[in-house]
């Protein structure tokens, strides 16, 4: 596996349209679909089950769960150190309240990355990225 791979892998998913809880290239897929899309593709069987969630899992149990999953099943890296085809997580917290929003995407190349075409609205607050390689 190279990341010439994982980049081929994850441009098959371009074009996909956003579907909450979906895993399926051409039909719909969501942030978490996304990187396990990919992760089959390139490597097979998922690590785990996924259980049902809603839009706003992570916002409203105040967890870390997608973080905490990707350091179950990926290398963590820097954010320095990210090269396209890595998986970065980015986690924007919403003013005015306690709330936060997971977000997943990958790098291409040339400034672009593959992430879920849903874009959730929210005004300032501060960011934090992380970087896992596959």
């Amino acid at each position: 596996m190279t990341r010439a791979d994982i980049v081929a892998a994850a441009r098959t998913w371009i074009d996909t349209p956003y579907r909450h809880q979906a895993s399926c290239k051409g039909a719909g897929t969501d942030c978490l679909g996304l990187v396990r899309g990919v992760w089959r593709d390139i490597i097979g069987d998922e690590p785990e089950p996924v259980p049902p969630y809603t839009p706003d899992w992570a916002e409203a149990m105040a967890t870390e769960t997608l973080l905490e999953a990707a350091r179950r099943h990926l290398i963590e890296i820097s954010i320095g150190e990210a090269e396209r085809g890595d998986v970065l997580l980015f986690r924007r917290s919403i003013a005015r309240s306690n709330l936060a929003k997971s977000r997943s995407f990958m790098p291409i190349g040339g400034g672009r990355c593959v992430r879920p075409g849903l874009c959730h609205g929210g005004v300032g607050g501060s960011r934090r990225r992380f970087g896992f390689q596959i």
